[in-house]
């Protein structure tokens, strides 16, 4: 009975959308993404996906079972990692190694932080460049494989983003249809911006984020690459900045994994702030870098930076202010 009496401390927030329900709804509007990387790719990309899944729900529940804790699962966050972890990923990776990087995100980023809501980087892109750093060569490998090839036909070659960078500034050497579809090469959640886009039209349409910022974020990443193309003497060309905005994954990033609660500011000033690092930041990764992609590094640097963003933009209590005159 002293149990069912029982009231935590204040603030008591109620809402009908708890994180089960969010999560669910994160999941779904992952799914269209998914489903192309599946019809590109094949049959394999459906493996890769499974396997980080099932590895990060797995993992969680082991780590909730050996260390007496209830178990989280059932709040669907360990099997969104999963999913993000594994459209991350090539469709030639070794099926061991997206398991590595679910364990990894969910026991070393997000449980030995304390669980959910208490890590302060994103679990599935930590977790990524882990895997980027210690297998760059398996990461970076955008084969297909002829017995489990889908509809994109080349078999073997480098993703738009990587011929941008390789070979330079070409204007329409990136066709953007086969970017907007997403008939390239690419991680198996990343091609398609189209999908991605649908998925944000869910994830929006039920309230589950918002614009301020992955607006702000493409935004200000737009700006960059506009100011780059000027100073630099090459001109503004609508198709190279369409290319930047629909290769690699910056679609993905800024409206999944940008937006993650845990990890970005709850203030609304410092949700434009958070845009504005995440644009400059990604700018001078992709742009200056020695990789081309430079999302997933981005957004783990401004999770760095969201506790002083809070701060520096968090309003100011009733009551709070100077010396009390007497």
């Amino acid at each position: 009975m002293g149990e069912m009496l029982h009231v935590s401390s204040n603030p008591h927030v109620r809402d009908r959308m708890t994180t089960a329900k969010i999560m669910q709804m994160v999941f779904v509007a992952l799914l269209p993404a998914a489903a192309v990387g599946v019809w590109n790719f094949g049959l394999r990309a459906l493996l890769v996906l499974c396997v980080s899944v099932l590895s990060a729900v797995c993992s969680e529940w082991v780590y909730d079972h050996f260390m007496h804790k209830p178990n989280t699962v059932k709040d669907w966050s360990a099997a969104v990692t999963g999913l993000l972890l594994g459209m991350n990923m090539p469709v030639s990776i070794p099926l061991w190694i997206p398991v590595l990087g679910s364990v990894f995100a969910i026991i070393v980023v997000k449980q030995l932080f304390g669980g959910l809501g208490q890590n302060f980087m994103n679990p599935a892109l930590a977790a990524r460049c882990f895997l980027l750093i210690s297998f760059s060569a398996r990461m970076t490998d955008f084969s297909v494989s002829d017995s489990f090839k889908g509809v994109v036909d080349t078999v073997t070659g480098a993703t738009p983003l990587a011929a941008l960078k390789d070979h330079g500034f070409v204007s329409g050497s990136v066709p953007i249809r086969n970017l907007f579809v997403g008939n390239i090469q690419g991680t198996i959640g990343e091609t398609s911006a189209l999908a991605i886009l649908l998925g944000a039209v869910i994830l929006l349409t039920f309230k589950v984020i918002d614009l301020k910022i992955p607006l702000t974020y493409l935004g200000t990443f737009s700006v960059f690459v506009v100011l780059y193309l000027c100073f630099s003497g090459k001109g503004f060309d609508m198709n190279y900045l369409l290319s930047e905005l629909f290769s690699g994954g910056l679609m993905l990033g800024a409206w999944f994994m940008a937006t993650d609660y845990v990890t970005s500011p709850i203030t609304q000033k410092g949700q434009y702030v958070y845009g504005i690092c995440l644009g400059i930041v990604t700018g001078v990764f992709r742009l200056f870098g020695a990789s081309a992609e430079g999302v997933s590094y981005a957004i783990i640097f401004c999770n760095l930076l969201v506790p002083q963003i809070e701060r520096f933009t968090c309003p100011t209590a009733f009551g709070k202010g100077g010396k009390k005159h007497e």
